[in-house]
Order: C-alpha cells, then structure tokens, then sequence
C-alpha cells in the first residue's frame, strides 16, 4: 500500500531537532531511542543487566490497570499528515494497542506543565501489530508543537515516525533575510529524477550534514540525461545567494550544476548559468539580478550527491502576507487565541478573527 504522507518529513525526528521530553517508564529501553533518524537494528542474544538489548523504547510489564505514555516535542512544528509507530524487533513484547495525541503550545513547557494542557487525539486506540510498522493517517488540518504516544498497556516501540508538514512561526524569523530553500521555514521538495541512495528532502533539511548519508545521492547514469530536483520556496521572495554543498561526497559530486527559478506567472529564468564544482566544497554564488520566485530547479552533471542547497534571500510583500497568514490559519484555536490577545486585539475582535479563518488579510500581529 502506498502512503503518499511517508515521503513528508519525520518533524519529530532527532536529526531535525526533535526530543522525547518525557516518559513514565523506560526500564528496559530509553525513550530517547523513538526519535532516532536511523532504521532500528537487533542483534540477538546481546544482553545488559536490564535483559535483551533494544533498539527502542520498552517499559517494564504492568502488574496494574493503566497505560504508559512519552510526550515529544517536534523539531519542526507543523501539520501532521500521518505516524507510523514502528514495533520493528518487539515480538512477545510490544503493546497490542496505541493512541496518538498532540497539543500546540507556547513558550518551552516542562513535562509538568504539558500534563496539564489541553490535548487533541489524532489516532484514537488503535491495534498494533508487532515488529511492524504500522501506518495512521491522521486527518486534523492544525498545527503542532508536541505529540503523545500512549501504550496499552505497556511494551516496547522501536520508533515514532511523525510526518507532516513544517509552518514555522513569522515571530521567531526576520522575514526579509531567511533561507527561501529551508525545510523548516516551509520549504518542500516537488520532484526529483532519482532518489537511489538517500532522500532529496536532506538537501533542505536543518544545519550541517554529518555524513554523506544525509544529503542527496543519486544512481550512476548510464546515459547522456542528467539528474535535478525541484524546491518550493518557502513563499514567494527573491534570493540573493545560492549555495550549492557538496561536503563528505568526494568520488562522487556532481561534476557541474545550473540553477533556474519559477515565477509566480510559470514562467522560468536561469539564475545560476553552468558552472563546475569541487567536491567537499561549500560553494557560494551570488545571484545579484534574481527576481520574485516561487520555485527553484537545481540540475546536476551528469548525477552524484549534494548535502545542502541553501537561497539566503528576503520574502516579498505577497510573501510575506502568505507566510503568516499560513501560519495563523493553521494554529488550533486556543493558540491563535492567544496570539492575538498577546498581540493586544480587543477580546471581540479576536473571536471573530479566530472563529473566520481562514482569514486571508493579516490581523494585527507586530510581526
């Protein structure tokens, strides 16, 4: 079965920034295990003093009614399309049921504090199969900050894949000096010609890549084509530098690239003619004449790998209007309520506001 919502960004993982804050039982397998970037391994027969060794996260076996539960807190927040709770290795000891819930909150609650938070089920008690992963998809429009994962009654999960959507928030960024290509400002890959080794979707993930293994590869070409992939900006702006890094892919970087952009009326212009690159290299080019885009394709010669494609550049006015304005049109209720009491609108008003969206002029934010 294909799920067109697996090939979204895991926004909880770790290598974007996520955290298990909390668990009320780890004794046989850490928590922090769920959130890992990697495919869970086993090894048989390998032993601690706490028993069999596991890729995962296990509680020790309830000897009372109840469930047991680790909240985590997204490294991008967004909108979640699906979750995948993966029991990979747990056999006789994984939890025949599940529920997923998530919260949208401000600031950086301590575990304390988000027990006490209104939360929002997104997969209600569901079954769970062991040493599969299984599939949810999950229907809410909102955006949030944290997920729950509850067990019952207790068990083991390897991983909690949580894919979805990046919205960043207008007020943490200067909107007229950010990176257009960044995942975790909204950007998404549209399309790419080959994904062989590793994801396209690296290309625009956060901060540096440690390995090879988490940028862009693709197959050796055995034709006279060439590889490339598309990115939608995060919302419509103009970049003023492109950098194209190749780091840790030394034998097979591309051996050139071009850039071209897309404007908002379809039409296509080049920004970065041919040019040659090195391997390992961190390559920057400015792009002084560069209009308002709303899409870039990055073509390699003749294929190979790419870490990271940054476009440092400013969001124009419709931009910017479309940045927040997504933002706020996908805060759940209570949130955006208090966004705009923050922002100090009058109680009226911020009902009516909050009760009308989608709105589609910005409401009184400072931002």
């Amino acid at each position: 079965m294909t799920l067109p919502w697996a090939a979204l960004p895991d926004l909880a993982s770790r290598r974007v920034g996520g955290s298990v804050l909390w668990a009320n039982d780890e004794l046989f397998a850490e928590r922090e295990n769920l959130i890992r970037p990697t495919e869970p391994v086993f090894q048989p027969a390998t032993f601690g003093h706490k028993g069999q060794i596991y890729d995962g996260w296990e509680t020790r076996r309830r000897r009372k009614p109840g469930e047991d539960q680790a909240v985590v807190r997204l490294g991008l927040p967004g909108v979640i399309r699906g979750v995948v709770v993966d029991t990979a290795f747990f056999t006789g000891n994984y939890p025949p049921f599940g529920t997923i819930e998530a919260a949208a909150v401000e600031g950086h609650p301590s575990p304390a504090e988000l027990s006490t938070m209104d939360w929002t089920q997104l997969v209600p008690r569901a079954p769970l199969a062991g040493d599969t992963k299984n599939p949810f998809q999950v229907t809410d429009p909102a955006r949030y900050t944290h997920v729950r994962l509850t067990i019952h009654p207790d068990g083991g999960v390897a991983r909690l894949r949580v894919h979805g959507e990046p919205v960043a928030d207008p007020r943490f960024l200067d909107l007229s000096s950010l990176d257009l290509a960044a995942l975790e400002n909204g950007a998404a890959i549209t399309g790419c010609s080959n994904m062989f080794y590793s994801s396209p979707a690296n290309l625009i993930s956060p901060g540096f890549a440690a390995v090879m293994g988490e940028g862009w590869e693709t197959a050796r070409r055995r034709d006279d084509g060439n590889d490339w992939v598309s990115v939608r900006l995060a919302a419509p702006g103009v970049p003023r530098l492109a950098e194209l890094d190749t780091s840790h892919f030394k034998g097979n970087a591309p051996g050139w690239a071009t850039l071209t952009g897309r404007a908002a009326d379809g039409t296509w212009t080049p920004l970065l003619d041919r040019v040659r690159l090195q391997p390992d290299t961190r390559h920057r080019y400015p792009l002084p004449e560069a209009p308002e885009l709303t899409d870039v394709r990055l073509d390699i010669y003749p294929d190979g790998g790419m870490a990271r494609l940054r476009l440092p550049g400013g969001l124009t006015e419709a931009g910017r209007a479309a940045f927040v304005l997504r933002w706020f049109n996908t805060l759940p209720a209570t949130q955006a309520t208090a966004v705009l009491k923050a922002a100090g609108l009058p109680d009226p008003d911020t009902a009516k506001t909050v009760n009308n969206r989608p709105v589609t002029t910005l409401p009184a934010f400072g931002i």
